[in-house]
């Protein structure tokens, strides 16, 4: 399946390669402000998306890069967020040098996590993306039983928003369609197997009988 173009794309130029490759911006041209250089776009915008129940355990998490390498980091990382933005009313928090945003839904707490720099309103894209997916794979039910049992529509839907960090769909409409087919596809492969085993057997049977 053909993936769209990642989104929000570098700006043409001088200094995009490098930022998709994670090299060093090109040095301020001459007579130029070395602290006016805008920092070079790239398309790793996500850090991380997970989904917390009104404890603040975990019931998925995606990390997308290195900043919290193990599962114990990762596990303290998320403590301390909830017990910040459990009781705020607010959609955005700025914590240990990140931006954060985030969604409270019933007995759920949906995060979105980007670097200091990134802008929260396409983080914010990320996140109502997220939960609309959510709300129509869940059938209106975006709580935890319902996750809980539909858990991988909710990892195909999240696959389908971002990929390592970069941001693929930001439109629920087309987030569904593309995780219908995954799913349809699936269920074809099933039905498939299904039909060549009791193939199979049909044949050993008559084979068999002669």
């Amino acid at each position: 399946m053909q993936r769209p173009e990642a989104w929000p794309r570098p700006h043409p130029g001088e200094g995009a390669a490098a930022a998709q490759a994670g090299g060093p911006a090109p040095p301020a041209r001459a007579g130029e402000p070395a602290g006016l250089r805008l920092q070079e776009p790239s398309l790793y915008t996500v850090k991380a998306v997970f989904i917390l129940d009104n404890d603040g355990h975990r019931l998925l998490a995606k990390y997308y890069d290195d900043t919290f390498p193990s599962l114990k980091e990762q596990m303290a990382f998320e403590k301390n967020v909830f017990s910040k933005t459990s009781r705020t009313d607010s959609d955005i928090a700025f914590f240990g040098g990140m931006t954060i945003v985030y969604k409270s839904n019933i007995d759920l707490f949906l995060y979105v996590v980007g670097s200091s720099h990134e802008n929260e309103l396409m983080l914010m894209s990320v996140l109502t993306c997220l939960f609309e997916s959510l709300n129509h794979v869940l059938r209106k039910n975006v709580e935890k039983r319902w996750l809980l049992e539909n858990m991988d529509g909710a990892f195909l839907v999240l696959d389908e928003i971002v990929d390592g960090g970069v941001i693929l769909e930001s439109d629920p409409q087309q987030v569904i369609q593309k995780v219908n087919f995954r799913a349809d596809d699936s269920s074809l492969t099933e039905q498939s197997v299904a039909q060549v085993l009791q193939s199979a057997k049909e044949q050993i049977k008559w084979s068999l009988l002669k």
